[in-house]
């Protein structure tokens, strides 16, 4: 009898044992992040997903381990840094721009590594996910799609009877399709001349911007571009000598000496993507069944020196672009944000 008692005894703390282990959740994670190419922008909101990285372990008493790489917009580069993710099975990948987190995606449709991806600007437009609200599959994250008709009506606010306005982007960069096409309706609807001009590295760039002067554009559109970002060092002076207001898709376009960035605030977008990756992770949530994270178009981010040397008084362009704008904004020409 004494054996019966102590047989089931051990059964029932062997259960035990098997189900408290089961129920103990994972104090450990690593986080692959992978960054599309070396850009203001792009680091900053890096920069601001590793930071909340560290808070979201700190506050969980977990550990996150980074890895963190970039590819320079070298697909075979991107894909080496992808499969070492793989090998070095991580448990969530960031796959910063549209290029990496289409690699991404791809890459984890059998292994199911959950994918978040930040500042994909057209997410449907890339076939990354099935709707925004329900992505489906393994992949979620945060989009910087732009309200191209907002930046639009900036122009026409400074300069009510312009005649033609250049565009300047990468044929090959996905987040530039939408906008510019949007572009093209909004202005040619207004009986505006619409010029075209694009690059796909730092020279082609520097020869557009030098072709849009030679056209005799008025103003320029820039959407959230990474080709053109990279180059904005390059190319502000080009338009700012020729005093023709370049007008963008990202606060950091006008650090780098654009006249004007309008669009999402990068920083905030880096916290949101790591704040999904602690879903994930710590909540233990499914990728598919959270949507995609938009944010307002609201802010407009005008670079004084720029706005000086192209002719303009800032109070006055202020007061003509307060109507179409939540927030207005003051910045100075640098490399990076500090």
């Amino acid at each position: 009898m004494k054996k019966i008692v102590a047989l089931i005894l051990c059964v029932i703390l062997t259960a035990a044992c098997f189900t408290a282990c089961g129920d103990k959740k994972k104090d450990g994670f690593t986080v692959g992040i992978c960054n599309f190419v070396d850009d203001a922008s792009l680091n900053q909101i890096c920069d601001n997903i590793k930071a909340q990285l560290e808070k979201i372990a700190k506050d969980n008493n977990i550990t996150i381990t980074v890895k963190y790489d970039n590819c320079n917009a070298d697909a075979n580069v991107m894909n080496q840094i992808i499969s070492n993710f793989i090998a070095d099975k991580v448990d969530v990948m960031i796959g910063v721009a549209t290029p990496v987190a289409m690699a991404m995606q791809a890459a984890t449709e059998d292994n199911g590594i959950p994918v978040v991806f930040a500042a994909v600007s057209d997410p449907l437009g890339a076939n990354l996910v099935d709707s925004l609200e329900k992505p489906g599959h393994n992949i979620t994250g945060t989009s910087d799609a732009l309200d191209t008709e907002a930046v639009l009506k900036l122009i026409t606010a400074a300069k009510p009877d312009i005649k033609k306005v250049g565009l300047l982007y990468d044929q090959g960069q996905d987040a530039s399709t939408a906008a510019i096409k949007a572009a093209k309706e909004y202005l040619t609807g207004k009986g505006i001349t619409v010029v075209e001009r694009t690059g796909t590295n730092n020279d082609e760039v520097i020869l557009a911007a030098n072709a849009l002067v030679a056209d005799g554009v008025e103003a320029v559109f820039t959407p959230t571009d990474n080709t053109i970002m990279t180059s904005e060092l390059a190319i502000y002076e080009i338009f700012a000598n020729a005093k023709i207001p370049q007008y963008c898709g990202a606060d950091s376009f006008a650090l780098n000496g654009a006249f004007l960035g309008y669009g999402v605030n990068y920083a905030n977008l880096g916290v949101e993507t790591a704040n999904m990756v602690k879903e994930i992770l710590v909540d233990g949530k499914k990728p598919e069944t959270l949507a995609v994270k938009t944010f307002d178009n609201g802010t407009a981010t005008i670079n004084t020196e720029t706005c000086e040397k192209i002719g303009f008084v800032y109070d006055d362009i202020v007061k003509a672009f307060t109507p179409f704008c939540s927030k207005i904004q003051s910045i100075k020409t640098a490399d990076k944000f500090e």
